[in-house]
């Protein structure tokens, strides 16, 4: 068929057949077919929605149109977790190490971020030595002998993906639900994944801004994940402000170390450990969430995933003796406190707002290829609903231009709302979507 008649289909709300979505994507990915076509096809999309067969088919498509990458070498169920973005989510750098201590194979394609600070092969690249590219043999060694490895992602896994997001980005139809469902899947399921984790953000400084549609995205790649053969569990988490403390990629590192050493800021402690008790449970390591959040507890207070964390480093040529001296950590020249100018308590922490003022620090990039500051960042010293006296520290700013220092505590002042009336902190969990259906805490 025709991309003309494939494109009529869509634009009059037909359900296309999954043929006819694969040999789409297939002209696209091999430039059989032009942008403006695509891009037709793109909003059709955009307005006319797709059912779940479809966006299943779409899905397997663009996980197809690369090298699908075959993890059986590996024993055991690989558990991938992916987030859908958020300020100060440091949560793969917990995660990773806290799951493979509990015997749990994960094995992580990630990238580099656009916005706020880096992806999380920015963060371990402030590493000192840490290779961050592993060949395929490389990568699968590591993880059959220390049940973790990380890589940065492969231009050949799934590329029509990539394709297809540059070309939505340009065309107003980035917020097509199934259009993200299946770009964030397809990675998934080429990448290897047996078993899939998500959180699923909702908040000021998530891309979902609003429940409703975060649990229509939540429930798609839910459904996706069915319907290809990948069981997929969603947790809702809240991203009203910022999940850690650090904002910065080395700061990040720091923080990391500090929630698998028993301390950190509790709202990341907490998401990474329902993430991961979810992520015990698809593995097969535990039989209930409850069993699985005690194991995890268990290794963070015997200090067996922190360990873990620094042979993970170690095996991929790092300096794994940050675990006990952070300071090897890059570290940046200014260091500057930024205090309350008033009293009360805390109603709103702008989270995009602190994203974008660690951004400004050189923490994230603007445009792609950017180089980044690994030493500098953010790291917010307050939480929604706490009292706050006047002098008292709201946030550190991190930077290596002092150039910066003034209009970032600015920003960051405006970004910390204080009002005299007592706030309640919003709930951190919202909700659960599996299989058999949503479940709202």
């Amino acid at each position: 068929m025709r991309a003309t008649d494939i494109i009529t289909k869509k634009r009059n709300g037909v359900e296309l057949l999954d043929s006819e979505i694969e040999g789409l994507i297939k002209a696209y990915t091999t430039d059989e077919i032009p942008d403006y076509q695509m891009a037709a096809w793109l909003m059709a999309v955009y307005f006319q929605g797709m059912t779940d067969r479809e966006t299943a088919a779409l899905t397997m498509a663009m996980a197809k149109s690369g090298v699908m990458v075959d993890l059986s070498q590996v024993p055991g169920i690989k558990v991938d977790k992916h987030s859908t973005g958020g300020v100060a989510d440091t949560t793969t750098l917990v995660l990773a190490p806290l799951v493979a201590a509990a015997g749990v194979p994960v094995a992580k394609m990630s990238g580099r971020g656009l916005g706020f600070t880096g992806g999380t092969i920015d963060k371990l690249e402030a590493i000192p030595g840490f290779k961050a590219t592993l060949e395929r043999d490389e990568f699968i060694a590591n993880l059959q002998k220390y049940n973790i490895a990380v890589t940065g992602q492969s231009a050949i896994i799934a590329p029509a993906d990539g394709k297809l997001y540059a070309l939505r980005d340009v065309t107003a139809t980035v917020e097509s639900i199934p259009l993200i469902a299946s770009s964030i899947m397809s990675k998934k399921i080429a990448s290897g994944a047996d078993k899939i984790v998500l959180d699923v953000k909702v908040g000021s400084g998530a891309f979902m801004k609003n429940q409703a549609e975060a649990i229509t995205l939540a429930e798609t790649m839910v459904r996706i994940g069915q319907l290809v053969g990948r069981e997929t569990v969603a947790i809702l988490t809240s991203m009203e402000q910022p999940l850690g403390a650090a904002i910065g990629n080395s700061l990040e590192v720091r923080e990391a170390i500090e929630v698998l050493s028993g301390r950190g800021e509790p709202a990341l402690r907490e998401v990474c450990l329902t993430l991961g008790s979810h992520m015990l449970v698809l593995g097969g390591k535990a039989l209930t969430t409850e069993a699985a959040r005690r194991q995890l507890e268990g290794l963070i207070g015997s200090k067996q995933a922190l360990a873990k964390f620094g042979e993970f480093i170690a095996a991929q040529g790092g300096d794994a003796d940050i675990i006990n001296n952070t300071s090897n950590l890059p570290q940046a020249r200014y260091v500057l406190e930024v205090n309350s100018d008033c009293q009360g308590f805390v109603k709103e922490i702008n989270a995009a707002q602190i994203g974008y003022a660690a951004m400004l620090l050189g923490a994230g990039r603007e445009y792609k290829g950017q180089v980044i500051d690994l030493a500098a960042g953010v790291v917010i010293k307050c939480r929604i609903g706490q009292y706050i006296s006047p002098k008292q520290p709201i946030a550190t700013i991190y930077s290596n231009d002092k150039s910066k220092l003034d209009q970032v505590a600015l920003i960051l002042k405006k970004a910390v709302s204080i009002h005299t009336q007592a706030v309640e902190n919003p709930p951190l969990i919202i909700g659960l979507v599996t299989k058999n259906g949503l479940y709202i805490d």
